[in-house]
């Protein structure tokens, strides 16, 4: 009967936890905050009057958009133009891309790397071979009686 009492008065406090319908509390289905906060993404808060959005914000605003919170809740919680979290998230995505395509490049030149130096010790052994071949006193071939 007691722990009963204790739980009222909690709710009627607000020390304990609040769980409403779903298991959720009011704050994730408020917010949608909570969400992005379990799943480790970073916080951005709104900037201050004269402020500018470096690029460190600009990250930790699309990775909270790609952790899945709603852009319309960024929107309204940051005080930016839906369109401008969007033109983010396709820079981001934009700049992933190229990225990975750029990783690609790099092993197929590397293959072109490989293979040219390959040929530059070919062409060092050859030319060293040459090279004592014409240091050496004497013809240089046999010739041939006519």
């Amino acid at each position: 009967m007691m722990s009963g009492m204790n739980e009222i008065e909690d709710r009627k406090t607000g020390d304990g936890p609040v769980v409403s319908e779903g298991g959720r509390s009011p704050f994730t289905l408020s917010t949608g905050h909570a969400a992005s906060v379990a799943l480790g993404a970073p916080t951005v808060e709104p900037l201050g009057p004269g402020q500018r959005w470096s690029a460190g914000r600009k990250r930790a605003v699309v990775l909270r958009l790609l952790a899945g919170d709603s852009v319309e809740l960024l929107s309204r919680e940051l005080g930016l133009p839906v369109f401008k979290l969007e033109q983010w998230r396709q820079k981001a995505e934009a700049a992933l891309d190229s990225a990975l395509k750029e990783r690609e490049a790099n092993a197929a030149e590397d293959g072109q790397l490989a293979a040219a130096l390959r040929r530059v010790g070919e062409l060092s052994m050859e030319n060293e071979l040459l090279r004592s071949r014409i240091e050496r006193p004497g013809p240089l071939g046999r010739r041939r009686s006519r």
